[in-house]
């Protein structure tokens, strides 16, 4: 007889914010979660164990208090899971997290076995940490974006990284090579979904094409994390990024190449350590041949 093996994947992720008086999590967890929007289904969620609060197993009785993290899990089949064989280049690795590039043309995760999210368990360490868990990336990289890629190897670790990025203290870098006549530097602030959005721009060379009048290489700083928001933001103000397929000028698409957006550093204070940590990726050969 087959044997079944079964392990707790994060599905959701709530941080709480302001809360007065405290209040059990029966009451307060009704609604915050997508999947599990009702009361009954919250209250069978606790029962089986798929809810943690602060990285422990919560029961209904259990007292909600400001800057607690509930995550809601669900039960996934190893057999299902299988490593994806791919070896990643490791810029960064200790007992807590790491650093690693992601190449262009591969999904961080989702519902396709090629993902940078399968591929980890065998490019990374086992952390000695207590709380070790299943390395995960705590934020994501469009699938034709290259560069650097964030990940969690310790429960904890996981859900410090997620605050640093809701309070903005993760900055990432981006290097784009953007079509048309820009300005020196600039900031868009173009809303996204509804959403503020907000992104800085720096202008590091620019040089006369005869296809697309002129391509410039722009360093770039995303204040806030929406979807698609450089490749919509540069859209917006006329100078779209090279190579973009769903965001483009007619007659401006550059086909074969990819897309010329790639995360070239990350800078933050190490949540368990208190070090600076400021890791680069040197820029695609892509890039590097228009802009030497």
């Amino acid at each position: 007889m087959k044997k079944h093996h079964f392990f707790l994947k994060v599905l959701e992720t709530h941080f709480v914010k302001v809360i007065e008086p405290s209040i059990r999590l029966q009451e307060y967890a009704v609604g915050i979660f997508k999947t599990t929007s009702t009361k009954s289904s919250l209250k069978k969620a606790i029962k089986k164990g798929l809810v943690k609060v602060n990285g422990k197993t919560a029961t209904t009785a259990l007292h909600i208090n400001e800057g607690d993290t509930i995550e809601l899990f669900q039960l996934e089949e190893k057999a299902q899971k299988k490593h994806f064989n791919f070896t990643l280049e490791v810029l960064f690795e200790d007992d807590y997290l790491a650093i690693v590039y992601k190449p262009a043309g591969i999904l961080v995760s989702g519902n396709s076995f090629a993902t940078i999210d399968n591929a980890l368990m065998q490019n990374l360490q086992k952390s000695t940490s207590p709380n070790t868990t299943r390395p995960r990336p705590v934020h994501r990289l469009d699938y034709p974006t290259s560069g650097l890629l964030l990940i969690g190897k310790t429960t904890e670790s996981i859900i410090v990284l997620n605050q640093l990025f809701e309070k903005k203290e993760i900055q990432k870098t981006y290097h784009a090579i953007c079509i048309g006549k820009m300005e020196r530097n600039g900031e868009i602030n173009f809303p996204i979904d509804d959403k503020k959005a907000s992104t800085s721009f720096e202008v590091i060379q620019s040089i006369e094409s005869p296809r697309f009048a002129f391509l410039n290489l722009v360093k770039l700083h995303p204040k806030t994390g929406r979807k698609h928001q450089l490749r919509k933001h540069l859209f917006s103000i006329g100078n779209p990024i090279l190579g973009d397929k769903e965001y483009f000028l007619e007659n401006k698409v550059l086909k074969g190449k990819g897309l010329f957006l790639h995360a070239s550093t990350l800078t933050f204070t190490h949540p368990f350590s208190d070090k600076k940590i400021t890791i680069t990726k040197e820029l695609p050969k892509k890039i590097k041949k228009i802009f030497p």
